[in-house]
């Protein structure tokens, strides 16, 4: 079978595309033949050494496939059952993969495999935003930034869903369509806009309570300064770079904000844990309360040029590899 794998953390020209020998699946493991891989940030900050990890090592945390053979020790799965995952193990990138069953969802028959495997792990990290890092209730107003892409564009929906008005930026006149399209009642284009004046302006001078952030250094100023008082800045991502030599007193003086970091390996790191987001997720997909717009397919053998078009944002919505 052929995986990618990587000597050494760099550039796109750092992944292989090899072929390897796969054992069959051990204690508490089942085998999959993974029919479609999601793309995400997350494997870029792993394959460019922004998250340090241990080398060699696969890429890829999420996808979708098939059981073809059940370890020992594993009651919950058969052959033939249709799973996805998105919480790891690292490693996805590949056209069959060993991986733990107690870290699997089964599929129901209203959710194709492609949709699967670009759902999970942009999904899983909407669920923890919304409903426990900031639990967003109907009424509040919110702003999540890069609306238009794979994790902004399941949030839209599910807070849409959730009641809340949600505010949306994106950096081009198509990005805004899309955003508007997946949930955004109001969106801001911050390449010709200033991105706090306008929640000030949608908000009556109020402000929002909280503001959910994966762009990190380029964005920060404009996230505090749409913050109301007291109100919460979540940093869940860094796609343009970390922040970095922060003032907390800077919180102090724009009105006692919460500034958090949180990261989805926290938050699923139980299995009970992981299970209800995970129930959550494949229930609200299910009924259509949020749709997953797949955008891009690339074939595996074609993933320096899917990582080079989503670190460019030549992207929109969610991606995938197609082993």
């Amino acid at each position: 079978m052929k995986a990618v794998r990587i000597q050494q953390q760099g550039g796109p020209e750092v992944m292989e595309l090899i072929d390897i020998e796969l054992s069959e699946p051990g204690e508490g493991q089942i085998q999959l033949r993974q029919t479609a891989i999601g793309l995400n940030f997350l494997d870029i900050y792993q394959r460019s050494g922004a998250y340090p990890m241990e080398m060699p090592s696969g890429l890829g945390m999420e996808a979708a496939g098939v059981v073809e053979a059940v370890g020992p020790g594993v009651s919950n799965f058969v052959v033939g059952d249709r799973v996805s995952y998105g919480a790891g193990p690292v490693g996805a990138y590949a056209e069959r993969v060993n991986v733990p069953a107690n870290r699997m969802a089964k599929l129901p028959d209203a959710i194709a495999d492609e949709t699967g495997a670009a759902m999970m792990l942009k999904g899983m990290t909407a669920r923890y935003l919304l409903r426990e890092t900031f639990r967003v209730e109907s009424g509040q107003t919110i702003l999540f930034h890069a609306a238009a892409g794979g994790v902004g564009t399941i949030a839209s929906q599910w807070a849409k869903a959730l009641g809340a008005t949600v505010i949306g930026t994106v950096g081009s006149a198509e990005k805004a369509e899309i955003a508007k399209a997946h949930g955004c009642d109001h969106v801001i284009d911050y390449s010709t806009e200033n991105v706090a004046e306008r929640v000030r302006e949608i908000t009556d001078g109020a402000g929002v309570p909280v503001v959910y952030d994966g762009v990190g250094k380029s964005t920060l100023e404009a996230s505090l300064d749409s913050l109301a008082p007291k109100g919460m800045l979540v940093s869940f991502g860094s796609a343009s770079g970390p922040i970095e030599n922060f003032n907390v007193n800077t919180l102090m003086m724009k009105g006692s904000l919460y500034i958090t970091r949180p990261t989805l390996v926290t938050y699923v790191a139980r299995d009970e844990d992981l299970a209800a987001n995970t129930s959550d997720l494949i229930d609200v997909v299910a009924k259509g309360d949020v749709k997953i717009s797949i955008n891009q397919r690339y074939p595996l053998s074609d993933v320096a040029k899917a990582h080079d078009d989503l670190t460019s944002r030549r992207t929109t919505g969610t991606t995938i590899l197609l082993p």
